[in-house]
């Protein structure tokens, strides 16, 4: 797991094989044949070590940096994979703006300016997911950086973000302290959650689904409706084939979720679902 903290020097971040460097003056051509030079990024392969250099500034960092390496870097090939993908994310973060907590508050001022907006690709999802929602308890799973947590959170719910990357929760209940968006982590695997039963009005597990396999996901779902009071959200994404550098391993359509949700019926008498689309597919459990 890529540790959002690693000691890095002003202007570049280095872990596990990669280096990514912030570009100081303009673009010069590259004779390296192994040099990769896109729009934003000049890469390099040389001695195990990826060398990643952009030009991105402090008011591009958001979310939305993940599109950006998926068609810039992924798609041509240069990434190996998901977990090259979360270390140049890191590191392009890390080496926009000097200093640990700076560039990550950055970071997420950025993107829930962008999501509270609705100028990013994102934001939706989020605001047909804070649509469906009921109560004033919520407990999220697979938060990751928790942008859906805090955005409720600011508007008065009483939120848990979980997630099985401890870094990322060190980071998200940091950054939830800073911005006065108070959410409760708790770094655990979505399929079994330390909380008692019916815990929370309302459990989401927003584009979680697609990284698990069936097996996994069926046991998340599970584990979300012994945690709901009235409602379970599932979102995930429709995708031609899993996008392997987001982590996704499972793809899913309308005929897959409507599949699922007979799998949770039969396993669980009496719960009602409801499948539909919107900028991906919902599944919506209710006791």
């Amino acid at each position: 797991m890529v540790d959002p903290f690693a000691p890095a020097e002003a202007g570049s971040f280095s872990a596990s094989g990669v280096r990514v460097r912030r570009r100081v003056g303009s673009h010069r051509a590259h004779r390296h044949r192994h040099s990769v030079c896109t729009p934003r990024f000049c890469t390099r392969r040389h001695g195990g070590v990826l060398d990643v250099v952009h030009d991105l500034r402090p008011e591009e960092l958001s979310d939305e940096l993940a599109v950006l390496l998926a068609e810039e870097l992924d798609d041509i090939g240069v990434l190996n994979g998901q977990p090259e993908f979360e270390l140049v994310f890191t590191g392009i973060v890390r080496s926009t703006v000097d200093g640990i907590m700076p560039a990550w508050l950055r970071f997420y001022r950025n993107s829930l300016d962008r999501l509270e907006d609705g100028v990013a690709a994102f934001a939706p999802v989020h605001e047909h997911a804070a649509s469906l929602l009921v109560g004033s308890r919520l407990v999220d799973l697979g938060s990751c950086f928790g942008f859906l947590p805090l955005r409720l959170a600011a508007r008065g719910m009483d939120v848990v973000a979980t997630d099985l990357s401890a870094p990322t929760m060190k980071l998200l209940a940091r950054v939830s302290r800073t911005l006065r968006r108070p959410v409760q982590t708790i770094c655990c695997d979505a399929a079994s959650v330390p909380l008692p039963e019916r815990d929370a009005d309302t459990v989401t597990a927003v584009h979680l689904l697609e990284h698990l396999t069936p097996a996994m996901a069926g046991d998340v779902v599970d584990e979300a409706l012994r945690l709901a009071r009235r409602r379970v959200v599932v979102a995930v994404p429709f995708e031609d084939e899993p996008r392997a550098c987001y982590g996704h391993i499972q793809r899913f359509d309308t005929a897959a979720l409507r599949g699922l949700a007979a799998q949770v019926q039969r396993r669980h008498p009496g719960v009602r679902a409801g499948v539909h689309d919107y900028h991906g597919g919902w599944l919506i459990l209710d006791r």
